[in-house]
């Protein structure tokens, strides 16, 4: 098996699709589509998004340090796209996507009643990168669909349908081929019938 050498590049798929819903000082909301998106430390819980300067929403996340990401479904994935590739400058695209707006609690900026999960960020870094900039925030809510608590009350995530993007194609997340740890969990003995 040969393989070839590129230039180097961002090869690392898939990623999170994420609707990034932001708010600027006169009240103008917006969505950016992002898939460079990531979890950056567990406690304090800390996300990272990275966006071109020349974006829309990139002004309104640096003037206002604050965002909500909205995870995206099967459901939501052409609004995801579309969300993507328009302006904010030209199209509301709550409007046109048809997107329920809920206010965040933590933050001033609107959440997408449509997702599953919604996460209210607050921006305490941005890091000037070269074709993108990256924010670095604090995690400062978490919104859950109920419609996925179990009998027990377990949030069931991976029940929703979320979406991956993978050079430049959009997934829906597959089978499960295994839960963290399994490769080193002991085996359960069966109970002797008596």
């Amino acid at each position: 098996m040969g393989k070839q050498v590129w230039k180097p590049g961002n090869m690392l798929y898939p990623l999170p699709v994420v609707m990034v819903s932001v708010r600027d000082r006169d009240g103008q909301d917006n969505i950016i589509t992002v898939a460079w998106a990531g979890t950056v430390c567990t406690n304090p819980p800390m996300v990272s998004i990275s966006v071109r300067p020349e974006r829309h929403s990139y002004r309104m996340i640096k003037e206002s340090g604050e965002f909500v990401i909205n995870l995206v479904t099967e459901q939501l994935v052409k609004a995801a796209d579309y969300c993507g590739v328009r302006s904010g400058r030209d199209v509301d695209k709550f409007k046109e996507m048809r997107l329920e707006k809920a206010e965040a609690e933590k933050i001033h900026a609107p959440m997408i009643l449509n997702s599953p999960v919604n996460i209210e960020c607050k921006v305490t870094e941005c890091k000037e990168l070269g074709s993108h900039h990256m924010f670095l925030a604090t995690v400062e809510a978490v919104h859950i669909d109920e419609d996925y608590l179990n009998e027990k009350g377990k949030f069931c995530l991976n029940d929703t349908g979320l979406v991956t993007y993978s050079h430049g194609e959009y997934f829906l997340l597959g089978k499960k081929v295994g839960s963290f740890g399994y490769s080193v969990q002991k085996k359960k003995k069966k109970k002797r019938k008596k």
